[in-house]
């Protein structure tokens, strides 16, 4: 007769999860992390000093060598934030100035091994987010062979803030762009120390969605970024009006200055006060974040202007967005949707190309109205930045372009009365880095982990060999310059390629945002 006691003690033993300690070498100090579940995982992994007391409004400082060894075994705070979308689930601890963290997924530790390398920003508009959160988390793909890291950067005030007597503390004159910097410091970290996490050095791709695709796109313009990057992924956004585009120095200082005005603070009085007090009263302004800042040190100039002057980082890009980023009650409001109405809200909004912006955006149907006010809602919110900057890159670069327009619509409540007309923004991240979970999106279908399992292969023979094809995936060909049809490859329950017949509202669109 079996020990039930054995047979206890063995189901119990086959739970749990074991893991053993990692040890790694960095240029400032040894760290440990852990291994288990056949990947090292390295979290709260410092890549600068705390912006703390001096240091706050400051660019990154890079860290001192520390003695004995670091643990990096959970994840580090997030940046000082609110969740203002309501998506987020954070695994971090808390929330600090003290945030200049990266996580690392390793399936080897060895140098020898030169993996490819994914570096991922998250979105949130640079007023929220983490690396810690699950959509992000980099497990899926490091198991088929790459190293993964996602990054933690200053948020909203704290990142954004520019000011002039901030710009005198500064070497290089300027103020503001400090998530950015933090960004581009954790680049120069991972570029400098990732062979001892398995990675190759110089073949670090870097990807994000929303303000992290915004990120992408200014890391490729920015000189002190460029040299660290092999390859670039951008999902729905990039830095160039109409979507959080950066301004000129002296009109970020002016918002600074008038910030503190408004606040009734001087800026001795201002640049003292404790974190919480600083977050407090940027919160009470109804501000929502700061810009970004052409400060002629990590941008000098706008994106169109670099990219035009083939000034970008010359690598390959993997770019695109949703079929419908934005609903369209943002562009109706209140209106009821029908075709007088979609008519009216085009005189408002163009009053000299109405007529032109109908033929551009024409539902053939009442029924059509609400797909068609979506789509030229999410064009712009998001969706014309997106095609600018591959347009810039195809038009201004020798390195392939490829463009994608994901159209699945999650499963959600069958009973429910909203029925979206395309994918929404930001419901491709968990498809596009493994992450879907029925837990958390209850009627997805195999179809959808299906689906998944593809964009992935495409996004795993990009960040290896700078070209998403191979495999067996349907070929998806890169942009010509000057292409006035474009192949776009269409991200759905079937993937198929097409060529867009839409370019010429993205040209009106264009002229209409003063980037042509």
């Amino acid at each position: 007769m079996k020990n039930p006691f054995l047979i206890l003690c063995c189901l119990l033993l086959s739970t749990i999860v074991f893991s053993q300690n990692v040890i790694v070498e960095t240029e400032n100090g040894k760290i440990e992390g852990e291994f288990k579940d056949d990947l090292n995982y390295f979290l709260g992994v410092p890549y600068a000093q705390p912006p703390l007391n001096s240091l706050r409004w400051h660019k990154p400082v890079e860290l001192d060598e520390w003695e004995g060894i670091k643990e990096t075994k959970k994840f580090a705070p997030s940046a000082m934030q609110t969740n203002v979308f309501g998506d987020m689930i954070y695994r971090s601890d808390g929330k600090s100035e003290d945030c200049l963290y990266l996580n690392i997924w390793s399936p080897e530790i060895d140098e020898d091994k030169k993996l490819p390398v994914l570096v991922y920003f998250y979105g949130g508009g640079f007023v929220a987010g983490d690396g810690s959160e699950p959509r992000y988390d980099g497990s899926t793909l490091a198991k088929q062979g790459i190293v993964t890291v996602t990054v933690n950067y200053r948020l909203n005030i704290f990142g954004f803030f520019a000011h002039p007597e901030l710009s005198k503390e500064a070497d290089y004159n300027a103020s503001g762009n400090y998530g950015l910097l933090d960004q581009s410091a954790a680049l120069k970290w991972v570029y400098e120390n990732i062979e001892n996490f398995g990675g190759d050095p110089d073949k670090i791709t870097i990807a994000g969605e929303s303000a992290g695709s915004i990120s992408v796109s200014a890391q490729m313009a920015s000189p002190l970024s460029k040299e660290f990057l092999a390859g670039a992924i951008g999902e729905s956004g990039s830095s160039i009006n109409p979507t959080l585009a950066p301004v000129s120095l002296t009109e970020a200082e002016k918002i600074g200055v008038d910030f503190l005005n408004e606040a009734g603070y001087s800026f001795s009085e201002f640049r003292n006060l404790p974190s919480d007090t600083i977050y407090k009263i940027y919160q009470e302004s109804g501000r929502f974040g700061f810009p970004t800042v052409i400060d002629n040190y990590f941008l000098p100039k706008t994106l169109p202007e670099i990219f035009r002057d083939k000034e970008q980082a010359q690598i390959p890009l993997l770019v695109g967005w949703n079929s419908a980023e934005v609903s369209a009650e943002a562009l109706m409001q209140d209106n009821v949707m029908n075709l007088k109405n979609y008519r009216s809200k085009l005189d408002e909004l163009y009053p000299e190309n109405s007529e032109k912006v109908f033929q551009l955006y024409k539902p053939e149907s009442e029924d059509e109205v609400r797909m068609m006010a979506a789509e030229l809602a999410s064009d712009r919110f998001i969706s014309y930045s997106t095609w600018k900057w591959a347009d810039l890159h195809a038009n201004n670069s020798e390195k392939p372009v490829f463009r994608y327009l994901f159209s699945r619509i999650r499963p959600s409540d069958p009973n429910s009365s909203y029925k979206p007309v395309g994918a929404a923004h930001a419901s491709e991240i968990e498809y596009f880095l493994g992450n879907l979970s029925k837990d958390q999106f209850p009627y997805l279908t195999e179809t959808d982990f299906e689906i998944s399992k593809t964009i992935q292969q495409y996004l795993l023979n990009f960040i290896k060999t700078g070209d998403p094809n191979g495999n067996g995936l349907v070929d998806w060909p890169s942009v010509e310059p000057n292409d006035k049809n474009p192949p776009v490859l269409i991200m759905d329950e079937d993937f198929k390629v097409k060529n867009s017949e839409i370019e010429k509202r993205y040209q009106f669109l264009d002229v209409s945002y003063g980037n042509n």
